[in-house]
């Protein structure tokens, strides 16, 4: 007899990938344009619609998939994949093997960074214009 297995909640998912990306829940809401407390609304829901995870999925830098399937377990087996364990005795017999460049990994985040500034410049100035706007229109 098969156990269904607890439906994914996806809010903890969330929260996780931001912790792990040393994210503040007012980091995250900046970059969506909502309120911290949005955030944490966010957070504690076991299903958000496939559109507001795909924005969300931007601004932590991850697919959509990436933040569907994400568990504690998939990054422990993503950092252990770092090293060769085929050595005899189950010895680390050629040290560590990267399956990525790490300053490639880096230069990728600090570009990803980088736009997520640019967004967040981009939506500072459209709100300054839309208050200008305003202010002249009275």
């Amino acid at each position: 007899m098969s156990t269904l297995s607890k439906p994914s909640h996806i809010g903890r998912k969330i929260s996780r990938i931001r912790e792990l990306r040393d994210m503040k829940q007012e980091a995250l809401a900046q970059a969506l344009g909502v309120s911290q407390q949005s955030i944490s609304n966010i957070e504690n829901s076991e299903t958000i619609d496939d559109e507001r995870l795909v924005d969300i999925a931007k601004a932590l830098g991850v697919t959509v998939e990436a933040l569907k399937n994400f568990s504690e377990e998939s990054v422990f087996n993503y950092f252990n994949n770092f090293y060769d364990n085929s050595g005899s005795n189950g010895a680390f017999s050629h040290g560590p093997v990267f399956t990525f460049n790490p300053l490639d990994k880096l230069m990728e985040t600090i570009e990803e960074n980088k736009k997520l500034y640019e967004r967040l410049v981009q939506a500072e100035k459209d709100k300054v214009e839309y208050l200008e706007k305003i202010l002249k229109d009275k």
